[in-house]
């Protein structure tokens, strides 16, 4: 195990034995019962369809109001959510699911094998537009063998299926709203979290209450969550200094200095596979040509990324999205600055008088546009002019996303090798940015996820590295840590280094927490 990975392992768990207990997190006293948890977040809950969700503050809300058939544990192993065990085929084509029994939905009604077989109908339905879909991996069918029993069908054998059912996107919601209508789930949530929606303001405030028949009689123990937005920052962070809330989902490296000096708060921090990229579209000119891409990779001097981008808070990237978080990380040659070659290869791809670029950048998180302004500076001796454009973030995911030639991306780590391939850089990826399309690239990816043997998995996955690290998509130059930042007050809470992954039915509020509610 690489030192990151200790670290990264033992940060998360403070210090306890990785398989020992299924619980989130160290032992705590009894957590006491009530109050009200004030979460602030740095952009709108667009999304409250729990198959549609796209980022953290999202995931966030689903997770409150939702469940899954498994969770993931800080390790990315599965434990049990709705589902309390699962057996595979020999040949691991065929999952079988056991739900619990007695699990109820927010509006009464009972939650059994149908609604799971629906639920998974809708997200491998390419209308759905499910980012599940290509996630969970290859499931051909989904079956209830009864009431409380689900089989999964696969197309080729996948170790990694109880992990991938853990996914943001794959919520369990009601076979009857399915076949109504999904439109239902945008604007009311009927889910069986161990919270129930109250109010929905996704700009401003989302309100959730303790749900009284959650399948775990103890949790949550809090008995009222609020969701505030704050699109500024710095007022964010001065709004936990001041105690107007209790919990900050996410800070900027430039936020956390000012935070972790003040008296009451606690910050919070751990290594992650959390990344920002720059996104070229591979299918049109002028990065249709392997040479303009590799040339713009070859100006980023990473180590300075760390520090201007990331203000020391986090790792180099390598133009891979794996780093020595993930179990199949392959370590390659870290890429150095090389002016030289850089304009050589800008000249051979018929660039030689230089090449101007729009670079387009959300403003949230404040990182996109950092990152966009030293990759402007740092190009521009080997002839790029690169212009940064930061627009907000609602505009950038209509307009940009999944759309643009040229842009800056960011991305929680996934659980496996396997999940953030198949949700950025396969052709039938769920959100095929670059438009990449590499045969050689899909197929190593394919082969790995039907590989039984770990050795070879790992051969298949570090070609897959090595593939991608010469051909560069995309530039991943820097890797973060995770940062938020809690009043003291608040208990239970850890920081997942998936960094969608919140798990606030284990919170409580100690001694000196504000009443509220």
């Amino acid at each position: 195990m690489t030192a990151l990975s200790r670290r990264l392992l033992l940060a998360a768990t403070g210090g306890l034995a990785l398989g020992a207990s299924t619980s989130f997190g160290p032992a705590r006293a009894a957590p006491k019962r009530g109050g009200t948890l004030r979460i602030s977040v740095d952009q709108a809950v667009a999304k409250l369809n729990p198959l549609l969700t796209r980022v953290n503050p999202e995931y966030l809300v689903a997770e409150l109001l939702y469940s899954a058939l498994t969770r993931l544990k800080v390790d990315m192993t599965a434990e049990p959510d709705l589902a309390e065990s699962w057996t595979s085929s020999p040949d691991l084509t065929e999952w079988t699911f056991v739900l619990r029994k007695g699990v109820v939905f927010h509006d009464g009604s009972p939650c059994t094998a149908a609604d799971v077989v629906a639920t998974f109908t809708a997200i491998l339905d390419p209308k759905t537009a499910s980012p599940a879909r290509q996630y969970i991996g290859p499931v051909a069918k989904v079956t209830a063998k009864d009431d409380s029993t689900v089989v999964f069908t696969l197309s080729s054998p996948y170790a990694d299926l109880p992990v991938m059912l853990a996914n943001t996107c794959a919520k369990i919601v009601p076979a009857a709203i399915v076949s109504a209508g999904l439109a239902r789930l945008d604007r009311e949530a009927v889910g069986t979290g161990p919270f129930k929606l109250v109010s929905f303001e996704p700009e401003r405030l989302i309100v959730v209450t303790r749900n009284d028949a959650y399948y775990d009689k103890e949790r949550p123990y809090l008995n009222r969550v609020e969701v505030a937005v704050y699109p500024d920052p710095t007022a964010e962070g001065s709004a936990l200094i001041a105690g107007g809330t209790d919990l900050m989902l996410a800070v900027q490296p430039t936020e956390y200095a000012r935070l972790e000096k003040t008296s009451g708060v606690q910050a919070l921090r751990v290594p992650s596979g959390q990344f920002c990229n720059v996104n070229m579209g591979c299918d049109q000119k002028p990065f249709n040509d392997a040479r303009v891409r590799q040339a713009l990779a070859l100006t980023v001097d990473r180590a300075a990324m760390v520090e201007l981008v990331a203000e020391g808070y986090g790792t180099p990237g390598n133009d891979t999205p794996l780093n020595p978080a993930y179990h199949f990380y392959t370590e390659l040659p870290l890429k150095k600055p090389d002016i030289a070659r850089a304009k050589a290869l800008l000249a051979e791809a018929g660039y030689a008088g230089g090449l101007t670029a729009t670079l387009i950048a959300s403003d949230r998180p404040a990182t996109r546009t950092q990152l966009g302004v030293a990759l402007r500076e740092m190009a521009k001796p080997a002839g790029f002019t690169i212009n940064v454009q930061t627009m907000p973030h609602a505009t950038y995911l209509d307009q940009v996303w999944k759309k643009g030639p040229f842009y800056v991306g960011f991305y929680n780590m996934q659980p496996t090798a396997d999940a953030i391939f198949s949700l950025l850089y396969t052709s039938n990826a769920a959100w095929n940015e670059t438009r990449w399309n590499n045969a050689a690239f899909d197929k190593l990816v394919g082969d790995a996820r039907a590989v039984i043997d770990e050795g070879k998995r790992r051969e298949l996955y570090a070609e897959a590295q090595r593939l991608m690290n010469q051909d560069v998509p995309s530039i991943i130059p820097v890797f973060f840590d995770l940062l938020a930042a809690q009043r003291k007050w608040v208990e239970g809470y850890r920081l997942h280094p998936r960094g969608a992954v919140f798990r606030i039915d284990q919170v409580s509020l100690g001694d000196g927490a504000p009443r509220r509610g």
